[in-house]
């Protein structure tokens, strides 16, 4: 900004001489009365008389007139105000023109020469502001530099030469150069300094002021802002009321107290802004070009006081002062851009208040006709592009129109291409067009949009030093952004660096500034995630600290309060699902009713918040069966009044009536005896709003879940079989329609429902109800994120579909689809593993259409699971603000192409059955070297399958229940965990199980196989707590199993097979023994262990060392790192140490190293395909857990899915002793002829056990050790 004042307006009259010198002289007078005029008035038309006036003296004064020069500037002067009064700039050329003529006719020694050279300047710098032209601003500093040059420091004309510091400001603008502005400031304090006491010209002070601000806005310097609101203050107290300058300078002061509240959020600040903004326009007369300034300024500063209180009067009076401004400005006004799009941004404001799309609209339509006044070449056309991206962005999370999000991304990229590295605004370019790419990404999925985030707001942090004002928006952006990644790829470092850039955001932020709320609200989203994911919590806990800080720091009042309220109601309502605690529950339930009452009435916010209001209601009534069902009344009142707000078509209007039905389907009155009408309602509730959601939509089946559910209430109720038919149908159709790719956490358990129902009615449908449970439990738990949140997942389903699954199926005689089914749902998380980790790999590299195919694969993935998520009916959740039929198409759209995508990957060799369950004919080849015994525990039947190569299996069904066979089990395991099993409790615990369930097995392989054959167990359930291999009865003269077969344990069929095909390691082998006696740094306090040294000793003497590669890590040199470097590289292994299984965290369980913990996910995340044999001389390697037994998530099998073939581990504790003991045994028959063979692991165990026997080591000793695999 130009100070005016610094304009030498007219010049001083011409003495006549003459009659036409008298003439000039009159006439120059009645041009200076107009002008005089317009500044008492405002009038428009006495400006241009007065420029009329002018033009007539100089028509009359030819060269080489005396006057001539004299003429010209004034003409100059007059047409320069009426370029600063119209904002019509296009007459600056001719305005410049004039005062280079004038200039020509007043060379170095002419008295006027130098007060020529700064209204020159001024309009040149004017027109540098305007078309941005390098050469005007560099002809303005050579002229001004003249001027400092050749006038005395005292002089008016070396004062008025302070401009320059305009200039250089303005050329710092253009070309990013330090030096300018630095070189601007000093040259104007000096011009400060020499201004004498009392001097009433405020010019010096105000471009000085101006300077400083700029040089605040690009380095961020607090004591620069300060610097220059005093100068504006004092440039204030130079002039007396009335003075036609005195309305300027409060706007001036008003523009930088406004920033300094930007910057440190005092409110002081913005009210004393808006107070001097109001007293500018109530002096400045109607025309005064400062109007306009003082409008636009009144109206920004209305707009961020709404922001932080809320008033409607402040946003509505903004809005009216941008339509003033629109309306004082002409066409072709060179500000009418801004204003346009001044008002847009505060109509933007104003709708996401009050929700109303005709301000929407209407801002599109301003920002679309500044665009348009705005053509390439145009310096602020980025700026435009940019406002019109963001307002196209808004309407698109609106409506979901794709043309939307398509046109706001191709505005962002043009005005990033705008705006260059160096370029002051490049950042804000960054910011909104990450924000867009984020939109899209969250929309459609795709690793390149959202890398692509991540590298602008890495650009965005590059450009904002710690001390810089936006380093704080910076880490807010890279925070969220990491996060989201992590949430749909699943990286822990992404997670991990969100928390960091989480938290120094919050260091940086000012303890009470309008940004602390914000920076809590990520810090505390990012900490929830994390809990979701690794259940630590400290982290819910602190994260719900953060929400309850950054809700003191929104008062009632500030309009983002009520998004506080709902974060905080929404973490308090996850520690009640964790921990129970009813004042969570109270204290969710009260927030949410405060967040409801600042939320206007059919918002997105408010239906959300009215959503999570219903759901924490009906949980309170559910916890307390005793109350008077109050809390139930509201929630269902709640949701009458909300209806009506809700159009039919609205994506809200279906989880509503969701809500109201399952309010109404609780209420009390339905164990009263009553007519029920509450349930009459609540079904129709669950009718109405399936039908909001078309039969492809990916959540339809919750609402026809709940239908189903209340069918069958009602049939229980009233005994109508139409009602429990009508609920399998809708089960069967809704499940049929739910594609089995990336279904969400609702679509699996309403198909578990559907098999609780069909069992108990023995619908027809069960067993397609166990196959569509089976199918997507297994592609629900493979979208999950790392293998830890894989099995966290499971947890919240129930373990036993498998084995119910194929006790349906034996009960209907189908033995094959038995095992298909059993197969299909045990061992998940190994398959998976397995599943998406090698093959995937090795196919990425075949070729580039492979490597497009897997990458589109795990794109489309992330984006179905993220689809799903999102529109999950869980607790507390956003509802989604698309259409219920956009939703449709979109998610089917996805599902089509993942679905196309398979179908390309199956093409290629080895993946014709990718992703499908197998079949019985390959799981039939397990049994190529011998039989497996599949035993099955099921609460509907207990049953033992005898798989036999190129033969029909055998179905045994066991004399057992589930019940007595969970009493054994548990009898079992407290015998073990004394450490020293009770001998006479064991052999009760063998020989009940030798009776009632292995006894026939063997009784069918009698007539099979050979005494001293080979066979495996595979065991499910509560069958994989038993050692089966020892059952038996222990009285004289009995022939034991361990005499008869030699036994071998298998997870799965699926793993054996899969071992068997496995390709033989290198020779030589390579055999490495680690062990361990003292170990450090462990989650428990171990013993040493005495016999681990003699342990490796007698290995290694067994050995043929002539033929093999041997390494040996002794305690002293057995760290987790080293460990884990020799398990890599050596293919047969010995590991002697102790082990612990961690019954809470499988995953956990652990190998104890020297310095710490060699975990079993450490153990599985290195390449151990090649590896041929492994012995875990530990406790406890092949225990297993109960919550998820069919998933043997135990060291012994981790290891064997990993590949190595033949695995030697323990069920449970073992001595130091016993384990030296079993070890020399095993390796003296295993090394007999000086030949490794793993495949002869299993008989050289099984003698060794026998010697043990021998030697009189006691039974729950000597059996603890199995084989697992081939």
């Amino acid at each position: 900004m130009i100070c005016r004042g610094s304009l030498t307006l007219l010049q001083t009259k011409v003495k006549p001489r003459s009659h036409e010198e008298a003439f000039l002289a009159q006439a120059t007078d009645i041009g200076h009365g107009y002008v005089l005029r317009y500044y008492k008035n405002g009038n428009v038309v006495h400006l241009d008389r007065a420029i009329t006036q002018f033009q007539s003296v100089l028509d009359r004064c030819p060269s080489p007139h005396p006057g001539r020069s004299v003429a010209l500037s004034n003409l100059a002067t007059a047409r320069f105000i009426g370029c600063q009064t119209t904002g019509t700039y296009l007459d600056l050329d001719a305005t410049i023109g004039l005062y280079q003529d004038a200039l020509d006719l007043r060379p170095a020694k002419h008295p006027d020469h130098l007060s020529t050279l700064i209204d020159f300047t001024i309009a040149l710098l004017t027109r540098f502001h305007t078309m941005r032209n390098k050469a005007d601003a560099d002809t303005a500093e050579e002229f001004l530099t003249a001027i400092l040059d050749n006038s005395p420091h005292e002089s008016h004309e070396y004062r008025s030469a302070v401009n320059l510091a305009a200039a250089l400001a303005m050329r710092y603008q253009r070309r990013g150069r330090a030096q300018d502005l630095d070189e601007a400031i000093q040259r104007g304090r000096a011009t400060v300094l020499q201004t004498a006491v009392g001097d009433q010209r405020r010019a010096p002070k105000t471009n000085l002021a101006i300077a400083l601000w700029t040089r605040f806005e690009h380095r961020g310097d607090r004591r620069d802002l300060d610097e220059a609101i005093q100068l504006h203050r004092d440039a204030l107290l130079q002039l007396p009321l009335g003075h036609p300058d005195h309305p300027s300078c409060l706007v001036n002061l008003g523009s930088a107290l406004a920033t300094r509240f930007e910057s440190r959020h005092d409110e002081n600040d913005l009210d004393d802004s808006i107070q001097h903004f109001c007293d500018a326009l109530s002096r400045m007369p109607v025309g005064s070009s400062f109007r306009l300034q003082a409008l636009n300024n009144l109206a920004s500063s209305l707009c961020s006081r709404f922001q932080l209180r809320s008033r409607d009067n402040d946003i509505n009076d903004a809005i009216q002062h941008h339509r003033d401004a629109l309306l004082l400005m002409r066409t072709g006004h060179l500000d009418r851009p801004v204003s346009l799009t001044n008002l847009a941004n505060a109509l933007q404001t104003r709708f996401k208040w009050r929700g109303d799309k005709d301000d929407l609209e209407e801002a599109i339509k301003n920002c679309r006709d500044a665009l348009l006044l705005r053509p390439i070449g145009n310096a602020y056309r980025s700026a435009s592009l940019n406002n019109l991206a963001n307002a196209l962005r808004a309407r698109f999370e609106l409506h979901d129109q794709e043309s939307d999000l398509v046109e706001a991304l191709q505005h962002h990229e043009e005005a990033l291409m705008l705006r260059p590295v160096g370029h002051p605004d490049r950042f804000s370019s960054l910011s909104n067009l990450a924000l867009a790419l984020r939109v899209r990404f969250e929309r459609h999925g795709g690793s390149n949009d959202i890398d692509r985030t991540l590298r602008c707001c890495r650009d965005m942090l590059s450009l904002t030093p710690p001390e810089h004002p936006r380093r704080v928006s910076s880490l807010h952006s890279l925070a969220e952004t990491l996060r989201i990644r992590f949430w749909w790829l699943g990286n822990w470092n992404d997670l991990d660096e969100a928390i960091r850039y989480s938290r120094d955001a919050l260091l940086l932020t000012p303890v009470g500034s309008p940004d602390s709320p914000t920076s809590l609200d990520i810090l505390a989203t990012v900490l929830i995630v994390r809990f979701e994911k690794r259940g630590d919590r400290h982290d819910l806990d602190e994260a719900i600290q953060h929400y309850r800080d950054g809700l003191l720091l929104r008062p009632v009042g500030c309009p983002d309060r009520s998004i506080s309220l709902s974060n905080l109601a929404a973490a308090l309502y996850r520690r009640l699902e964790h921990r129970g605690a009813r004042s969570d529950l109270d204290e969710a339930i009260q927030h949410l009713r405060d967040a409801l009452l600042l939320t206007p009435a059919g918002s997105p916010g408010y239906l959300t918040s009215l959503s999570n209001l219903v759901v924490a209601l009906r949980t309170r009534f559910e916890r307390q069966c005793d109350c008077d069902g109050s809390d139930l009344d509201e929630a269902i009142q709640r949701c009458r009044d909300a209806l009506p707000l809700v159009p039919v078509g609205h994506p809200s209007r279906s989880t509503l009536l969701d809500n109201l039905g399952s309010a109404l389907s609780a209420r009390p009155n339905l164990d009263l005896g009553g007519e029920g009408t509450d349930l009459d309602e609540a079904i129709q509730c669950y009718r109405d709003a399936a039908s909001q959601k078309p039969a492809k939509h990916p959540n339809h089946f919750i609402p026809v879940n709940n239908l189903a559910n209340a069918l069958l209430t009602r049939f229980k109720q009233r005994g109508n079989d139409n009602d429990a038919h009508d609920a399998l149908q809708l089960c069967h159709t809704a499940q049929s329609q739910t594609p089995t790719n990336h279904p969400s956490q609702w679509a699996v358990h309403s198909s578990i429902d559907w098999v609780h129902a069909a069992e108990l009615h023995q619908h027809p449908s069960t067993s397609d109800a166990y196959t569509k449970s089976l199918q997507l439990l297994d592609s629900h738990i493979a979208i999950s994120g790392a293998v830890q949140s894989r099995h966290e997942v499971m947890k919240d389903f129930p373990t036993d579909i498998s084995v119910n699954a194929a006790s349906c199926a034996l009960r209907r005689g189908d033995v094959p689809r038995a095992l298909e089914l059993l197969e299909q749902g045990r061992a998940i998380l190994w398959t998976q593993i397995a599943r998406f980790r090698a093959p995937l790999d090795d196919l990425r590299t075949r070729s580039t259409r492979a490597e497009m195919l897997v990458k589109k694969f795990g794109d489309l993935s992330s984006a179905l699971d993220r689809l799903g998520q999102l529109a999950e009916g869980s607790s507390m959740q956003n509802i989604p603000t698309a259409t219920a039929d956009v939703e449709a198409r979109r998610y089917q759209g996805l599902v089509d192409d993942w679905n196309g995508v398979v179908e390309e990957l199956r093409t290629f060799d080895g993946f014709s059955r990718f992703l499908l369950p197998p079949l019985f004919s390959e799981l039939q080849e397990a049994a190529c070297e011998g039989p497996v015994i599949i035993l099955i525990a099921s609460r509907f039947s207990c049953d033992a399958i005898v798989v036999l190569h190129k033969q029909p299996p055998v179905h045994i069904r066991l004399e057992i229940t589930l019940e007595e066979l969970s009493q054994l089990a548990e009898t079992h395991r407290e015998n073990i965990s004394l450490g020293r099993p009770h001998y006479r409790v064991l052999v009760d615990v063998l020989g009940e199980l030798w009776r009632k369930c292995i006894s026939p097995v063997v009784a069918k392989l009698e007539k099979t196989i050979t005494k001293r054959s080979r066979i495996w167990w595979c065991p499910t359930a509560l069958f994989t707590v038993f050692p089966l291999h020892a059952a038996a009865e222990y009285r004289e003269g009995e022939i034991l199993l361990l005499r008869r077969y030699i036994s071998s344990y298998t997870p799965s069929l699926s793993a054996l097979v899969k071992t068997r095909k496995a390709q033989r390691g290198p020779s030589p082998v390579s055999f490495a023994a680690i062990g361990q006696a003292t170990p450090d740094g462990q989650p428990v306090q171990f013993s040493p262990l005495i016999f681990v040294e003699p342990e490796l000793d007698v290995v290694e003497s067994h050995l043929p060392l002539s033929s093999i590669v041997f390494k040996k890590l002794t305690s002293s040199e057995s760290t987790r790192r080293e460990a884990l470097h020799v398990l890599r590289d050596n293919h047969w292994l010995h590991l002697s140490c102790h082990g612990m299984q961690n019954l809470a965290e499988p995953f956990k369980s652990f190998l104890a190293m020297r310095d710490g913990p060699l975990s079993l996910i450490d153990i599985i995340n290195i390449d151990l395909s090649r590896h041929e044999f492994a012995f875990l001389s530990a406790c406890e390697t092949a225990m297993g857990e109960l919550a998820t037994p069919d998933e043997a998530i135990h060291l012994a099998a981790g290891l064997q899915f990993s590949g190595v073939k033949s695995v030697v581990g323990s069920l449970w504790t073992v001595g130091d002793e016993v384990a030296y003991k079993l070890a020399a045994k095993f390796y003296e028959e295993f090394c007999v002829d000086g030949h490794m063979d793993c495949t002869m692991a299993a008989r050289a165990l099984h003698k060794a056990v026998a010697a043990l026997a021998k030697e009189g080591v006691p039974l729950g000793h000597r059996i603890t050790f199995i084989h697992i695999g081939i």
